[in-house]
This record gives C-alpha cells, sequence and structure tokens, in this order.
C-alpha cells in the first residue's frame, strides 16, 4: 500500500484529499504543524508528497527543493497559483508534477498513479544533485560514468546523502560502518573518507564532503 504525504495548511481541503485516497486504497499522512515540515516528512518516508505551495512560516517551493536534496520523491504539486512561472519554478526546484485547484478527482488520482509507478524503479535512488547512488549496489552515476563503491565507502556516502545538508557527527558513522562506538579508532574513519574522496576524485566530487571540525562531514551542494 502506497503511503502519499498530503502537505496542506487548509483544513477543509487537507480532508477532502484524505478521503479520496482512503477511498482509492492509500495510506494517507498529513502535515498539520509547519514548523520542521522537511524533517518530517523525510522520516515519514512516503511513497508519494502532494504539496501546496503556500504555506506558513515556509513556501512549498523551499519545502521541494529541501525534499529533492534529500532524495525525497515523487512530489505533486497541488495550488490554486495557477501562473505558468510558478509551475515552471515548481518543476525546475524538483517536482514531478503540477495541478492546479480545484483539480478533478479522477484527474488527480490518475496523477498520482502515474508518478507512483514511475517511480517504483527509482526507489533505491538517491540524488546527489549531479550524482546518482544506487543504495542497493552501491553504483555511483555520473553522467555516462559508472563506478562500483566498496561497501563501506557507499555507506559513508549514503549517510552524507541522507542527511544533507546537514553534519553527519562522526559517532554516526562509527554506528553506520561498523554499527558501535565502542573500541574504534578514529583513524579507521579516516582511512575510510580518505578512499572514498580518492574514488570520487576520478568524477571530479571530492570536494562535496566537506570536514567539520571537531564535529563530522557534511556533503556539499552540488552546482546546479
Amino acid at each position: 500500500m502506497a503511503k502519499i504525504m498530503i502537505v496542506e495548511d487548509d483544513f477543509f481541503i487537507r480532508e477532502e484529499l484524505t478521503n479520496i485516497f482512503l477511498k482509492a486504497g492509500y495510506k494517507v499522512m498529513c502535515i498539520t504543524s509547519f514548523k520542521n515540515t522537511v524533517q518530517e516528512i523525510i522520516h515519514a518516508s512516503p511513497d508519494l508528497v502532494l504539496l501546496d505551495l503556500n504555506l506558513p512560516g515556509v513556501t512549498g517551493f523551499d519545502i521541494c527543493r529541501s525534499l529533492k536534496a534529500n532524495g525525497v520523491g515523487a512530489i505533486l504539486v497541488l495550488t490554486s497559483r495557477d501562473q505558468l512561472k510558478d509551475e515552471l519554478h515548481a518543476l525546475e526546484l524538483g517536482a514531478d508534477d503540477f495541478l492546479t485547484k480545484p483539480c478533478n478527482r479522477d484527474r488527480l488520482l490518475a496523477r498520482v498513479q502515474n508518478l507512483l509507478r514511475r517511480f517504483e524503479t527509482r526507489k533505491h535512488i538517491l540524488d546527489g544533485n549531479g550524482f546518482l547512488l544506487d543504495q542497493n549496489t552501491y553504483a555511483l552515476y555520473v553522467n555516462d560514468i559508472s563506478i562500483i563503491l566498496s561497501e563501506n565507502e557507499g555507506k559513508i556516502l549514503e549517510a552524507l546523502l541522507k542527511h544533507s545538508p546537514e553534519v553527519v557527527s562522526k559517532e554516526e558513522l562509527f554506528q553506520t560502518l561498523w554499527g558501535t562506538l565502542e573500541y574504534i579508532d578514529e583513524n579507521a574513519l579516516q582511512v575510510n573518507l580518505a578512499r572514498l574522496r580518492k574514488t570520487l576524485r576520478q568524477v571530479n566530487l571530492d570536494w562535496r564532503i566537506e570536514t567539520v571540525r571537531g564535529i563530522g562531514y557534511r556533503l556539499k551542494e552540488g552546482e546546479v
């Protein structure tokens, strides 16, 4: 059962959308507080985000940009804003489809079904804005080049991607690589990071890993 996250501040519209998707057989989750919207969505890991643009505190454009930077998809923008410039801007930021309110129920469901089919085979792919990482095989794709990372290289890059643009602490990486904080020599982490940077240097991506002194590491944003 696919999970749909509704990001809509209007109570009545949110209830109407919830009923539509529940009757269509989807699992539905809703954002009702807009203080940590992006983090809530990432934590819920929905299959599709239905996103309004006019939201309190933060715009749907900002949310769309952040979600795509964190590899969250698919995103269908559903908004009362019907200007072409708004649609183009949303699509430039990574939205996968755009519909205006009010929207015919059958058209909405058809667009949702289409997006879910498109993304079904891409759930294990993380988008690094300049490269793709396959979470199953740790294959790194940059344009027409592919490189198979070692397990530890893949785990580090996966962790940095999932937390980007936030910092991943050394302790979190210890847990990711070895499942413990005990008896781990920090030099072992440095060795693995050096190997990953060397691999990324082959495709001019080593600069994307930034050291945050005394804390950990983060993935710098790529050039669009």
